[in-house]
């Protein structure tokens, strides 16, 4: 039972990892986009 228990908690810890990970390129990506913008707008 404890390993069970041991391997969801790894499971679900990897998850969030994976989904923080994405959410934070994501974030990247937007932050880019719009200093762009912000460039092209400037010139």
């Amino acid at each position: 039972m404890n390993i069970r228990i041991l391997t969801l908690s790894v499971l679900a810890l990897s998850m969030l990892v994976v989904s923080a990970c994405n959410t934070i390129s994501g974030a990247g990506r937007d932050i880019q986009n719009a200093g762009e913008a912000v460039q092209r707008a400037a010139d």
